[in-house]
Formats: structure tokens, C-alpha cells, sequence
């Protein structure tokens, strides 16, 4: 079947690649027209620029063309573009479509998970419809085709399944929850805890730090997520501690290298070509905690790093010696 992925990141033509190379016909919708070129002619995105992609997988950067008789969505780009993307897609689509995020973050001003955006957007459309792909999945490794777990976050078990029959392979193993909350939460907050790490790495700090920040992350993760309704259970499997661990404990982290950037003064500007999640969820999960009345240190201390001018040491110096 046609299967559209609207997202031509790292992670979204990753995900391209695996549907397409499961049979399917992928029309993989990108921002950049240079970049779906270069993917139409050279079977290159710049992004992913030493893995060949199939010729079954078609690029366009018009939205009408990408969408044109699909009949499932995956949706991956950055959570900062969510709103104005989905916007744009919204004309094309119609309210029954499978839709598949693959986005984690919260959008800033409204607090919004991104099911809640895509709702908002889409406004008639089935809430039933939509299902959540999250876990430790590094693009890069996912595109090259090394042992991957995920999990599918669903309402609908009937979704959850096709879910994971579009997206599961050999090297890709997809489990299914119907914790839609929690593996939304969870793929937001670990990105800040990571950004946390990496600060904690660029002042030299060490492993024994490095340590006590990810658990300390893990429980106000875990904490956050009571609060809103979420199960205890998710944020101990693959969309929690799985995904925690992943981005604190690799160089191919965008947030790890992004916080190693910020304690060395480095401007924000110079952190990366691509989106930093991390930074971009800061904001909006120190919200959510304020909202909820939940205890979240970490997330305040990265904060008051990004938005009140405080430095790594002082902001993560109190975490150290707060209680979990």
C-alpha cells in the first residue's frame, strides 16, 4: 500500500526506508526541495549522507503530491514545526487516516502534547486514529539496519497492530501499550534530562554525576507522569528508561552534545544543524511541572540555564544536592 512519512529529517527518511524496504510504497514529504532532489536523483538525503535509499521511496516537497492516495501516515518532524506542518498536510487528508507520530516533544505556548496539537489540528479527526512510536532508536542505526526496539503507544489495539506491521522488520521490533500519555511524556522529558547530562559531561563532572543525574531524571519523569495519569509501568520499559539511557549515554545524542556545548559558553546558534529537542522541551515540560505542582529539578535547572541566564554549575550544582 502507499504509505506517506512527512518529515524528511534523519529520522523520518530512517522510518521512510525501513516501510519502504518492507514492500511498500513510501512518498516521503520533505521541506528542503534541494534535499528531496538530491533524494530523487542521487538516492541521498543530505541528512543520511553515506546510506542509499530505495527507489521505492519517492520525495517530494509538495505536500499534495506526498499525500495523494495514502492510506497511512507517519508523521516525523521536529515538535516546533508540528502545528504549522500538520496545517499545511490537514487539506490532504482525511479525518479516518491512520496517522503514526514519531515526534516527541510538548509545543511551548499551549503545553500541548503533540497528540493533543494534532487534534487540535485536525480537528475532526478519529482520536482513535492515532498512534505514538517512540523508544531508543538513533536514526542512523535504524537506516543502516542494526537491532532496534520500539513501542507503539495506541487506544486502539486494532491500530497498534497494523502499526506494527507496516513498521517491524527482522532488526526492528515493535511491542505495543495503550499508554498514550505516558509515551508521549516520556519521549519529551528525557530529551531535557539528556541536555542535563551532556551540561554535567562538559564541566567534567564525571560518571558518579553523570549517574545521579539520570536517575534523579528518572523520577521526576516517573513523578510528572503520575501526576497527569500516566502509567509507573511505561516509564520503566523502552519509551522511558530505554530512551533515557540511550540519548544520556551516546555521542550520536544531539542533546548530549548540545549540553557539553552550553557548559562550555558556546552559543546556542552554534549547537546544530538540526532541531535540539532537549532545548525545545524545556520550556514546555518546566510548564507542565508548574502546572501539575510537580517537583522537577533537573528541568529547572536547565531553565534557568537556557532562559534566565544561570550558569551550568550553579543550576546543576543544586540538583546534586537536592533529594531525588
Amino acid at each position: 500500500m502507499k504509505i506517506s512519512v512527512i518529515g524528511g529529517g534523519s529520522w523520518g527518511t530512517a522510518l521512510a526506508r525501513l516501510i519502504s524496504e518492507n514492500g511498500h510504497a513510501v512518498s516521503l514529504w520533505v521541506y528542503e526541495p534541494d534535499c528531496a532532489r538530491a533524494i530523487q536523483t542521487k538516492r541521498i538525503n543530505p541528512y543520511l549522507p553515506d546510506i542509499l535509499l530505495p527507489a521505492s521511496l519517492k520525495a517530494t516537497a509538495c505536500m499534495e503530491e506526498a499525500l495523494a492516495g495514502t492510506v497511512f501516515l507517519l508523521f516525523a518532524v521536529p515538535s516546533h514545526a508540528t502545528r504549522a506542518v500538520l496545517t499545511q498536510a490537514s487539506a490532504f487528508l482525511s479525518p479516518d487516516i491512520p496517522i503514526v507520530s514519531a515526534t516527541k516533544g510538548i509545543e511551548k505556548k499551549s503545553l500541548m502534547l503533540i497528540g493533543q496539537v494534532i487534534l487540535d489540528v485536525l480537528e475532526y479527526h478519529n482520536p482513535q486514529s492515532i498512534a505514538f512510536l517512540s523508544g531508543p532508536s538513533f536514526s542512523r542505526e535504524v537506516a543502516l539496519g542494526m537491532p532496534t526496539a520500539v513501542v507503539i503507544a495506541a487506544q486502539d489495539p486494532a491500530l497498534a497492530k497494523q502499526a506494527q506491521a507496516v513498521l517491524s522488520r527482522p532488526t526492528f521490533s515493535v511491542t505495543q501499550t495503550q499508554d498514550v500519555l505516558g509515551v508521549q511524556l516520556a519521549g519529551a522529558v528525557k530529551n531535557v534530562i539528556a541536555l542535563a547530562v551532556g551540561c554535567a559531561d562538559g564541566m567534567g563532572w564525571g560518571n558518579n554525576a553523570r549517574a545521579r543525574i539520570i536517575t534523579t531524571g528518572l523520577s521526576e519523569m516517573v513523578r510528572l507522569g503520575a501526576a497527569m495519569g500516566a502509567q509507573p509501568d511505561t516509564f520503566y520499559g523502552l519509551a522511558g528508561v530505554g530512551d533515557l539511557c540511550l540519548t544520556c549515554g551516546s555521542d550520536l545524542s544531539r542533546n548530549l552534545r548540545s549540553g557539553r556545548h552550553l557548559a562550555a559558553g558556546g552559543p546556542l546558534t552554534a549547537l546544530s544543524n538540526m532541531t535540539v529537542e532537549g532545548i525545545e522541551s524545556t520550556a514546555p515540560v518546566y510548564g507542565l511541572a508548574k502546572r501539575e505542582g510537580v517537583r522537577m529539578p533537573i528541568v529547572e535547572a536547565m531553565y534557568d540555564v537556557l532562559n534566565n541566564g544561570v550558569s551550568v554549575a550553579e543550576a546543576l550544582g543544586k540538583v546534586l544536592n537536592a533529594p531525588l
